[in-house]
Parts: structure tokens; sequence; C-alpha cells
């Protein structure tokens, strides 16, 4: 199984050699960096710790995700896992992720950061109140369980194609569960650890960050639902 890892990135200098460090080698054939505008020096240290690095000038979280998709798309690729770049995440958890598709046969597994592991202080209050409300009205309207929206997550790369991702900021993730339901996907989630953050958080580090996530994140939920 050929998997390939994408990591989006805005300033996270401190902590992308690290994330890209503890990703299975013998497990991952090729990291994928989205410089997404970042200032400081996200970019060397990401090549010299061995990844593929891509430019987005875009801003937005979905946009990276689309710039790496598009790379993808000339090589062969059998599972792509999605990975933060700021070591909130444990890449060296990967294979939780893989082994379901392995063993099972599942097409998507979201990492869950409310059923794993988690470090105190590392979930911030707002992020676990939007998740149970976005995982409400999915479970509502689709009948799908998920318990997060965690960024953490692994997906056939054929059936990510099938999806026609088009979310270029915050509505990526809540995007790609509905669509995964819409479509019949074979999904679990499985838990993950999660840590403290190296740097703030540039979407729940500030009340403009938060809202604005949120507004997108429900905006896509209900946009979704009036397709249907």
């Amino acid at each position: 199984m050929i998997v390939k890892v994408i990591i989006p990135a805005f300033n996270e200098e401190k902590s992308i050699a690290k994330v890209i460090s503890d990703i299975p080698q013998n497990v991952v054939s090729e990291v994928i960096v989205i410089n997404n505008n970042s200032t400081d020096g996200t970019e060397k240290a990401a090549k010299d710790t061995g990844a593929t690095v891509l430019k987005e000038n875009f801003q937005g979280y979905g946009a990276s995700c689309l710039k790496g998709m598009e790379h993808i798309k000339k090589s062969t690729c059998d599972v792509v896992v999605f990975l933060d770049g700021d070591y909130s995440d444990f890449p060296e958890e990967i294979n939780l992720l893989l082994e379901p598709m392995v063993n099972d046969d599942y097409d998507f597994v979201v990492g869950s950061r409310i059923l794993g592991k988690r470090e105190k202080g590392s979930l911030r209050i707002q992020s676990i109140i939007g998740s149970l409300i976005s995982c409400f009205f999915m479970n509502l309207f689709w009948h799908v369980k998920y318990t997060d929206l965690g960024p953490f997550r692994a997906i056939k790369f054929d059936k990510l194609l099938e999806l026609e991702m088009a979310d270029k900021w915050y509505g990526w993730t809540v995007e790609m569960q509905i669509k995964a339901a819409k479509k019949g996907l074979r999904i679990m989630e499985v838990p993950v650890s999660y840590r403290n953050r190296i740097g703030q958080s540039k979407v729940t580090g500030t009340l403009k960050g938060t809202f604005m996530a949120s507004l997108i994140i429900l905006k896509t939920i209900f946009a979704e639902k009036f397709k249907d």
C-alpha cells in the first residue's frame, strides 16, 4: 500500500521538522508539506528534513490540502494521510489509522481526539464544543456517528477524488466527513493522542479565528444539507 502524507503549514518553523521526523519512514513513501505563505523558516526546515515542499499562495487550510492532492495525482498513491504541522498530533500513530483499511477494508478513518488521550490544555473548550455541535448535526442529517473533526485522518486516494473536495478554508475537514457519509464510504473513527501544540493556534488561538472557523464549519454543514 503506497501511503503519502499531506501537511499544510503556516509559520511552523519550530515544529515541522519534529512532525516529519516522527512519521514512520517504513510506512510512508512521501511527505508533502504545503508552505502556505509562511514568513519564517518553515520551508527550509521541511526540505532539510526530507519533505517535498510545495507553495500555495491562497491563504487557507483547504487550499493547501487541494494543492497537495494535485501533486499526488501525478504519481501512484493508495492512501493519503492528513496531518497538522504544529506537533499536536502524534505522527507515529499513523498505523492506527491505516490498520482498519488494511484489515477490514475501511475507506476513511478519522483520528478522534475526543476518544483518545489528551494532554491537559491541548484541546481548547471551544474546539470541544464546536466538534460536539458539528457532529450532532452530521449525525442528525446523515446518520453517521462522528465524535470529532480532527485533522489527523486517512482516506483512500481514489475515494478522496470521488468526493470532489472544494472548500479552501476551515470547512475542509467537515466537508470531507459529510461527503464521505453521503457517498456511502466505509467510515471509522479511532482514538488518537493529542498534546499541546508548539506555538499559538491560528484558529482557536484568537477570538477572530475561532469565530470565523465556527461560521464556516456551520455554513458548510447546512449548505451540504440544502444540496440534499
